[in-house]
């Protein structure tokens, strides 16, 4: 079985290995602010799910040319994708949204931009701001699903039901706007059966890309107290790869997988303590999946 990596399609889409770049675009989110409940998801991070974004006290240019120093052993000369990841990157005045992007994108470096929002922030100006964007450099938008089941996003306080999603990606995909899902695997209560529900579920829609998300218990968060007073079940390295193997035989080719495991911060993470130790899961990772004969491969795009 093969899938569709990220870094395979970067690199056929752009004919090199492209780096994203985590940027700040210094907004909050409508389930943090108090419109819809000041707590958040309950497994989101201090840091908006984005702990290792530039700061947002820089200029998009500055936080742009900060993060590629980090990278700069990696790469040189490279190509990049400004990613505006932490809290909800639509969730603002379309003029200061305009600006941002309109920055972002005219770096001569960055070759698409990657914007993570909820899809209850996605209004007509917001999608017509997008629409001309992605006319000057492709435009992702990255939405937080993590979930079809109505029950467990109630649980984890995701704030919208699955129509806004679906009604969302109908938007999206009007506008001609690539669309990557998130989903967790692991949320609490939810069954390994529920988990391929959401899979297949989000396989069968015009989407361009899915990330697959270990479930992190981090510190300061709602999900750290339930964790501590009702502890449920997470993960072990093995199932959690073996149950990955079983994902990727919903996911059609088309569909490029971008992340298949995810690492929190390590000073903050509560459990599964496995996951902080990245190189041995992906060490684990490519053993199991040659084992199970899953691998990249070029010959599935289409």
């Amino acid at each position: 079985m093969h899938y569709n990596s990220l870094n395979q399609h970067l690199k056929t889409t752009f004919g090199q290995k492209v780096y994203k770049l985590s940027i700040s675009s210094g907004l909050s989110c409508p389930n943090r602010d108090g419109t819809l409940s000041e707590l958040g998801c309950t497994f989101c991070s201090e840091g908006g799910s984005g702990d290792f974004a530039t700061s947002a006290s820089l200029s998009i240019t500055e936080q742009i040319e900060s993060a590629k120093e980090k990278v700069s052993k990696k790469i040189k000369d490279g190509k990049y994708i400004a990613y505006f990841q932490s809290f909800t990157n639509t969730y603002g005045p379309v003029d200061y949204l305009e600006k941002i992007y309109t920055e972002a994108i005219s770096h001569p470096d960055v070759v698409a931009l990657s914007i993570g929002t909820r899809p209850d922030c996605l209004g007509p100006e917001v999608l017509e701001l997008l629409k001309r964007l992605n006319q000057v450099k492709p435009v992702w938008i990255e939405l937080g699903l993590q979930t079809i089941h109505e029950e467990t996003a109630l649980h984890i306080n995701r704030g919208y039901p699955l129509e806004v999603f679906h009604e969302a990606v109908k938007n999206l995909n009007r506008i001609g706007v690539d669309v990557i899902v998130h989903l967790i695997l692991g949320l609490p209560g939810e069954t390994r059966d529920m988990m391929l529900e959401s899979v297949r579920y989000v396989s069968g829609l015009n989407i361009a890309g899915i990330k697959l998300q270990l479930l992190h218990v981090l510190k300061n968060t709602p999900l750290e107290k339930e964790y501590i007073e009702h502890p449920f079940e997470l993960f072990s390295m093995e199932q959690y790869i073996d149950f990955l193997a079983e994902c990727l035989s919903y996911i059609p080719p088309r569909i490029v997988i971008h992340r298949l495991t995810g690492d929190g911060p390590k000073r903050s993470l509560i459990a599964p303590l496995w996951s902080a130790d990245k190189k041995r899961v992906l060490n684990f990772m490519n053993h199991r999946f040659d084992e199970l004969d899953v691998r990249q491969g070029s010959n599935c795009l289409d």
